[in-house]
C-alpha cells in the first residue's frame, strides 16, 4: 500500500485556517475586507475576550442570496475573479475564496445576511466546518458574521494566542487604521460595554485623523501628497510583425499614473522598531520591504540609523501595476515597477520633510526618546491640555495596552543645568514652574499686572525666514549659540550645525566633480585589520571622488598623500578608521549612495566647528545664515537636532501670561 493519501477536507480545511486566521485580527481583517468588498458604508465590530470569545463584524452592504451564502462557505469560492487574467488586474481586497471556509473550520459561526433585492434574508450555522442550520429569516439588508469560540476544535492553536488585551490592540490597530484609509465609511469597534473607535465619515484623511487622534497628534504629522505617470515599461512588447489590432489598442491605452498621500512624522517622534510604519496599496494594508526601505531611505542624514518614524501612508496605482497574489494572507505584494515605487515613495516622502522643515520645540526634545510603544492606536482624547505635543492619550480599561504613549514630561531643572556670565538656567531658577498647580495658575491668569501679550503669528511652514532672522546673543559654555527672533527664543548647537552645512556642501562639490582638498606635507600612514584591508579595497575609488587621495603602502598599510580641507591632520586618521570600522560592520552589500553619504557626514564632523569654542559674533552671524540655506537644517547628517526653539507661547505660559 502506498504511503501517500488524501487528507480530508476538515484536516485541509484546519491546515489552511493555519496560513489565514493567526489570531483574532486575522478574522477581522477577513470579515472587514468582505464587508469594504461589498460596498458597505456602516460596519460596526463587536468583540469580546480579545476576540477570543465573540467577534461580530455587521455592515450595510449588498448582501447575499441564498444560494450565494451557502456557496460562499465552500472553498475557492469566489465572486471577484473567473479567469486566471483576472489575478493580473485584482481590485478587491479578497478574491482568494479560502477565508470563510477556513474561518468557519475553526470556530462556530452565525451567519445572516439579506440582498436587497430580496424579501427575506438567510441564516447559517456552522460548528467546526460543519453545517448546522440553514433557514429563511426576515432581516435587514446587509451581512452579519459572528465567529464564537475560535479555535475550540484546535486547542494547540489557541494555546498559542496572548492575553486578552495585547489580541484587541491588534483588532483595534486594524480596525483604525482601515478607517484611516476610507474616511468617507462609517467604522465602529465595541469591546464588551466599551466603545474603543466611533468614526463616523469625514471629508479626507486629515479629518479623520483629527476625529481619531486629536489635534495634538496631527500636529506631529507631516502631509505627504505626490503624484506621477506611468511609462509602459516592465513587461517586453511582441515586434511589430508579431502584433495584431488587440496589441496596438492596449499599447495605446495610457498606462495611468501611480498617486501617494498620507503623513509622516517630524524627526523628533522616533520610535526604536517599524510597528508604527502603516503602509496601504490601493486601500490594502501591507507590510513590505522595499516601501520600508524606501521610507528609510527619505529619512536618512534625518533620524539616527537606528531609530525609525511613524508613517501613515497609502498608495493609489492602476491594479495591474501590483501582484496581490503572492502571499496567503494578502500582506504582502510585489510591484511590476519596483524601482520606480521606490524612488517614487522615497523622493515624495523626502520632498515633504525638507518643505516642512519642522522646528524641535524646546520641551519636546528634551523629553523625547525613543520608545518601541505602539503608534496610531485609538483612545479617547482626555490628555491635559499642557500635554507635550505627541502625548499620552487614555483609552478605556481594556484598552490601556495599545494606547498611543509618550515619555512623562520631566522638569527642566532635573534634566541639565547650565549658566552663561553667572546666569543660571535650570536648578530652582526660572522655567520650574511650567507644571504649576491649577489654583496657582487661575490666580495669576486673574492678575492684572500680567497681561498676555500681543497674539504673534505662528512661524512659517519654511523654516529658512526663521533662520535668517535670528540675532545672536551669545554662547553657552562656548558651546551653544544662544539667539532670538519673534518667534522666541533658539538655542543652536554650533558643532552639528556647521556639520550640516559642510555635509551639503560635500555633496554637491561632490556630484560637480569639485571637492576642495589639501596636499599633506607628509604621507599619513595607516595600518589596517583585513576587514578594513577589504572595504577599503570596495570604496577606494569613492574615496578619491571625495578629495582624498591614498594608495598601498606595503602589505597592512595605506598611504594618504591628499586629505578633504578644513580636516586636520590628527583628525584624518581617526576618521578614516572609523569609516571603515562602520562600513566592515554593514550587513548588506554596500551601496555606493549610502557609502557616499556616510563619507560626506565623516568629512563633516571632523571639519566642523567644535565644543569648548568661542565663537565671534559675525561668525555666529554667518553660521546661522549659512544654516538658513540648508535643505535640512533641523537635524545633523546622524540625526541630531540642530536646533532648539523656545516658543512665545511657551515662555507666555512658563511666566503665566496665558
Amino acid at each position: 500500500m502506498g504511503r501517500i493519501h488524501v487528507l480530508s477536507e476538515s484536516v485541509a480545511n484546519k491546515i489552511a485556517a493555519g496560513e489565514v486566521v493567526e489570531r483574532p485580527a486575522s478574522v477581522v481583517k477577513e470579515l472587514l475586507e468582505n464587508s469594504l468588498d461589498a460596498g458597505s458604508t456602516r460596519i460596526k465590530i463587536q468583540v469580546e475576550a480579545g476576540g477570543k470569545r465573540l467577534i461580530q463584524v455587521t455592515d450595510n452592504g449588498c448582501g447575499m442570496v441564498r444560494d450565494d451564502a451557502l456557496l460562499a462557505f465552500e472553498r475557492h469560492a469566489t465572486s471577484k475573479i473567473k479567469h486566471a487574467e483576472d489575478l493580473l488586474t485584482v481590485a478587491t481586497l479578497g478574491f482568494r475564496g479560502e477565508a470563510l471556509p477556513s474561518i468557519a473550520s475553526v470556530s462556530r459561526l452565525h451567519l445572516e445576511t439579506r440582498a436587497s433585492d430580496e424579501d427575506s434574508g438567510t441564516v447559517i450555522e456552522i460548528n467546526g466546518g460543519k453545517i448546522f442550520k440553514v433557514e429563511e429569516a426576515g432581516l435587514p439588508a446587509g451581512t452579519s458574521i459572528t465567529i464564537l469560540d475560535l479555535f475550540f476544535n484546535t486547542p494547540a492553536r489557541k494555546k498559542f494566542l496572548k492575553a486578552e488585551s495585547t489580541e484587541l490592540s491588534h483588532i483595534a490597530s486594524l480596525v483604525t487604521h482601515y478607517a484611516l484609509a476610507h474616511p468617507d465609511k462609517h467604522f465602529e469597534l465595541h469591546s464588551a460595554t466599551n466603545a474603543i473607535l466611533v468614526a463616523p465619515p469625514v471629508a479626507g484623511s486629515s479629518e479623520r485623523v483629527y476625529q481619531v487622534f486629536g489635534k495634538d497628534v496631527l500636529d506631529q504629522l507631516i502631509p505627504v501628497a505626490a503624484m506621477q505617470p506611468l511609462a509602459h515599461v516592465g513587461l517586453p512588447q511582441p515586434p511589430p510583425w508579431r502584433r495584431d489590432e488587440e496589441d496596438d489598442e492596449k499599447a495605446l491605452v495610457e498606462p495611468g499614473e501611480m498617486r501617494v498621500h498620507g503623513f509622516v512624522s517630524k524627526p523628533e517622534i522616533q520610535k526604536l522598531n517599524r510597528n508604527s510604519i502603516y503602509v496601504f496599496v490601493n486601500a490594502r494594508l501591507i507590510r513590505d520591504r522595499l516601501i520600508q526601505h524606501a521610507l528609510t531611505e527619505a529619512y536618512r542624514n534625518i533620524l539616527p540609523p537606528t531609530v525609525y518614524p511613524v508613517v501613515l501612508l497609502f498608495l493609489e496605482m492602476p491594479s495591474g501595476e501590483v501582484d496581490v497574489n503572492v502571499h496567503p494572507s494578502k500582506t504582502e505584494v510585489r510591484f511590476r515597477q519596483q524601482s520606480v515605487m521606490h524612488d517614487f515613495v522615497r523622493d515624495s516622502v523626502r520632498a515633504a520633510l525638507m518643505k516642512a522643515r519642522p522646528v524641535p520645540q524646546f520641551m519636546t526634545e528634551i523629553n523625547a526618546h525613543p520608545t518601541a510603544s505602539p503608534s496610531l492606536t485609538p483612545g479617547s482624547r482626555s490628555a491635559p491640555a499642557d500635554s507635550a505635543a505627541w502625548g499620552t492619550l487614555s483609552a478605556p480599561a481594556e484598552a490601556q495596552a495599545f494606547a498611543l504613549q509618550a515619555p512623562v514630561p520631566v522638569p527642566i531643572n532635573e534634566r541639565f543645568h547650565f549658566g552663561v556670565d553667572g546666569i543660571a538656567i535650570g536648578g530652582n531658577a526660572a522655567l520650574s514652574l511650567v507644571r504649576a498647580p491649577q489654583a496657582v495658575s487661575e490666580v495669576i491668569e486673574n492678575d492684572s499686572c500680567a497681561p498676555p501679550l500681543p497674539d504673534e503669528p505662528e512661524s512659517a511652514t519654511d523654516l529658512t525666514p526663521s533662520l535668517a532672522s535670528l540675532k545672536p546673543l551669545g554662547q553657552i559654555r562656548e558651546s551653544f549659540i544662544l539667539a532670538v527672533n519673534h518667534e522666541g527664543l533658539w538655542i543652536v548647537d554650533q558643532h552639528v550645525a556647521h556639520e550640516r552645512v559642510l555635509f551639503e556642501k560635500v555633496l554637491k562639490q561632490r556630484a560637480t566633480q569639485k571637492v576642495e582638498s589639501q596636499r599633506l606635507l607628509m604621507p599619513l600612514v595607516l595600518e589596517l585589520t583585513p576587514a578594513q584591508q577589504a572595504v577599503f579595497a570596495e570604496i577606494s575609488e569613492e574615496l578619491n571622488q571625495n578629495g582624498f587621495e591614498a594608495e598601498p603602502f606595503g602589505a597592512r598599510s595605506i598611504a594618504i598623500k591628499v586629505a578633504p580641507a578644513g580636516v586636520e591632520a590628527p583628525q584624518i586618521e581617526h576618521m578614516l578608521h572609523e569609516l571603515l570600522d562602520q562600513l566592515s560592520r554593514e550587513e548588506q552589500v554596500l551601496n555606493m549612495e549610502k557609502v557616499r553619504a556616510r563619507i560626506a557626514a565623516s568629512i563633516a564632523c571632523h571639519a566642523a566647528i567644535k565644543v569648548n569654542m568661542p565663537l565671534q559674533q559675525n561668525k555666529m552671524e554667518w553660521l546661522l545664515a549659512e544654516l538658513a540655506k540648508t535643505e535640512c537644517p533641523m537635524s545633523c547628517p546622524h540625526g541630531r537636532p540642530v536646533v532648539l526653539r523656545y516658543s512665545m507661547k511657551d515662555i507666555q505660559k512658563a511666566f503665566k501670561r496665558i
